[in-house]
């Protein structure tokens, strides 16, 4: 085998450039990088670039930016490269024509413990279920999603207070040192790609991580503490989770909130679930079936996130 394979690398956000800024470091030959084509964004409609776009170009490297992954030029184009193998990192499924060409094969970065949590929103999922650990997965990409042959994993805990923003950047760095790891696993042969099937999880145990919906950032506060809670810091920064709040006269004020944390007393019996309790000045929480979310940074419809006891500099006249 090759010492130095020549790689082709598919990825578009923040946490694809890590892995790939990984193996140009460890002195890897990139023969080429596919990204997403430019997005319009924002009110005046600029196209936008991928964060691994920009990277590519910095670092001058090959870059292709089919809009079909399928076209016969692009295919043309990747059979040109004559890629050993192909990495994987947040982008979007491929076809067989694609994964199919390395003879090293192409292998995918999953920001979970597969077989568990495959899908769009690994991260997020975890926390919003209670994960207290979770990790990156590199496996062999298949005809069906995160299912392929497992090749290596890393393992990390989930803090408590830990949300989904704050996990995304430790696992982007654990997954690029993997990614590193594997690529020498393959031209190495030391690994021994497993199906997942061996990984003893019945398929009626598996939890899957569907991308998230609008449903999701809703708040039902008839739920327990630590539901809201894990709801909260999973979905925290991106996309956030949202709620309506009472105002004294009763008029509702559409909220996002930011960060918080449990609390619980005696008093949360007196409450209902959703329920306002504030002094005006320091502290606002909201009730739950079982205690209360207590609410340190939030964000008015069309204001700016903020700390709580800004918000009540200007608002709290309002509730008390």
């Amino acid at each position: 085998m090759k010492l130095f394979p020549r790689i082709v690398f598919y990825g578009t956000p923040d946490f694809a450039v890590a892995s790939l800024d990984a193996l140009v470091e460890a002195g890897f030959q990139v023969a080429g990088v596919v990204t997403a084509p430019d997005k319009a964004a924002g009110r005046g409609q600029a196209l936008s670039q991928s964060a691994v776009k920009r990277y590519a170009l910095a670092h001058q490297l090959p870059l292709y930016q089919p809009e079909r992954l399928k076209s016969p030029e692009f295919l043309l184009e990747l059979t040109t490269l004559k890629p050993d193998i192909q990495v994987v990192v947040a982008f979007r499924m491929l076809p067989k024509e694609i994964w199919s060409i390395a003879p090293l094969g192409t292998f995918n970065l999953h920001a979970s413990l597969l077989p568990q949590y495959r899908g769009a929103a690994p991260i997020n999922r975890a926390i919003m279920e209670g994960e207290t650990e979770t990790g990156v997965t590199t496996f062999f990409i298949n005809e069906s999603i995160d299912t392929g042959a497992i090749l290596m994993q890393e393992t990390s805990s989930i803090a408590s207070d830990e949300n989904a923003g704050e996990l995304h950047d430790r696992l982007m760095h654990i997954g690029a040192e993997l990614v590193v790891k594997t690529v020498h696993g393959i031209v190495s042969g030391s690994i021994s790609p497993k199906p997942q099937a061996l990984f003893g999880v019945k398929a009626s145990q598996i939890k899957m991580a569907p991308k998230i919906h609008k449903s999701d950032t809703l708040i039902d506060w008839d739920r327990d503490t630590k539901t809201v809670y894990n709801q909260i810091r999973g979905l925290n920064p991106y996309p956030g989770v949202y709620t309506l709040i009472k105002l004294k006269d009763k008029s509702p004020l559409d909220i996002k909130i930011g960060s918080a944390r449990m609390a619980s007393d005696a008093s949360q019996k007196q409450f209902l679930p959703g329920e306002v309790i504030t002094d005006g000045k320091r502290f606002l929480k909201i009730a739950t079936s079982d205690g209360f979310i207590e609410i340190m940074t939030l964000q008015p419809a069309s204001k700016k996130m903020m700390k709580i006891i800004d918000f009540l500099n200007g608002w709290g006249t309002l509730f008390v």
